[in-house]
C-alpha cells in the first residue's frame, strides 16, 4: 500500500512539473516573438531644381511626392520615406555644393536626378554642365548605395511652351542640346533615363498642364511624369 501511495505521488509530482514547463497549445515556454515587426523603410532621394521641389503647386503635388505615394499604393508591405535637395534657380553648381553641404548616407534605395534648366536660363556655358553633370551622376550612383541600377534620370522640361516661354523656338533648341547630351551619357553608362520633356511642349495647348505661375508645371503635368517614372522605379526596387 505505501509503495503504491509512492508511485501516484511521483506521477503526480511529474505532471505538475511537466505541466508548468508548457503552454497551454502545448509548445514549450519562450521569450522569441513569432511575429516580429519586419516592415522595413525604402528611402528615396530626389535631387534637382525648381522642377524637383515643385515651384508654384502643393508639397504633395510635386513628383518626388506622388512618386513616393503611387510606390506606397503598390509596394504596402513597406514604409517610404523621401528627401529632397531642390531649390529653385539650382544649377548644377549649385546642387553640386548642396549635395556636399548635406552630409547624406550613401543609403538610398531609389535616386532621381533633374538638373540643368538654370544653367541654360542663366546662359552658363554648356562646357559647364558637360563636366558637371557627369558628376552629379556619379555623386548620385554613391548616395545610391554604389548601384546605378537605383539611379533615374529625368530629362529637362520645355519651358518654351508655357506663358512665360511665349513659344520661344531658341529654348526648345537649347533644351534639345541638353537632353540630348544626359541621354546620351546616361545611354553610353547603363543609367536609366526618362524623357518627360515632350508632357511639358504641350503647356499652351493643355494650359492645365502649367502652373498657376505661367511658368512650371502643374500638378497634372507632375502626375504624368509620374507615369512614366513609376514603372522603373518598380523595377528598380524589386
Amino acid at each position: 500500500m505505501i509503495a503504491m501511495k509512492y508511485v501516484l505521488y511521483s506521477i503526480f509530482l511529474l505532471s505538475v512539473i511537466f505541466f508548468n514547463c508548457s503552454k497551454d497549445d502545448g509548445t514549450i515556454n519562450s521569450n522569441i516573438d513569432d511575429n516580429p515587426d519586419t516592415t522595413s523603410t525604402i528611402k528615396l532621394l530626389s535631387l534637382g531644381d525648381s522642377y524637383t521641389i515643385g515651384q508654384s503647386v502643393c508639397t504633395s503635388c510635386r513628383f518626388p511626392e506622388q512618386l513616393k505615394d503611387s510606390l506606397k499604393k503598390i509596394q504596402t508591405q513597406y514604409d517610404f520615406s523621401l528627401e529632397i535637395i531642390a531649390t529653385t534657380g539650382w544649377t548644377t553648381t549649385d546642387l553640386k555644393n548642396a549635395i556636399a553641404d548635406s552630409n547624406l548616407n550613401n543609403d538610398f534605395d531609389l535616386v532621381t536626378l533633374l538638373i540643368g534648366v538654370n544653367n541654360q536660363y542663366q546662359g552658363k556655358p554648356f562646357s559647364l554642365y558637360e563636366n558637371e553633370f557627369p558628376e552629379l551622376v556619379s555623386t548620385a550612383i554613391t548616395l545610391a548605395k554604389g548601384d546605378a541600377n537605383r539611379l533615374i534620370v529625368v530629362s529637362i522640361p520645355d519651358y518654351a511652351y508655357t506663358p512665360f516661354g511665349q513659344g520661344n523656338s531658341e529654348i526648345s533648341e537649347e533644351i534639345d542640346i541638353y537632353n540630348a547630351f544626359a541621354r546620351n551619357y546616361c545611354n553610353s553608362n547603363g543609367i536609366t533615363f526618362i524623357d518627360i520633356t515632350d508632357i511639358t511642349r504641350l503647356g499652351l495647348e493643355q494650359p492645365q498642364l502649367v502652373a498657376s505661375d505661367g511658368l512650371h508645371p502643374s500638378e497634372l503635368a507632375y502626375s504624368k511624369f509620374v507615369e512614366r517614372l513609376l514603372p522603373a522605379a518598380l523595377q528598380k526596387l524589386q
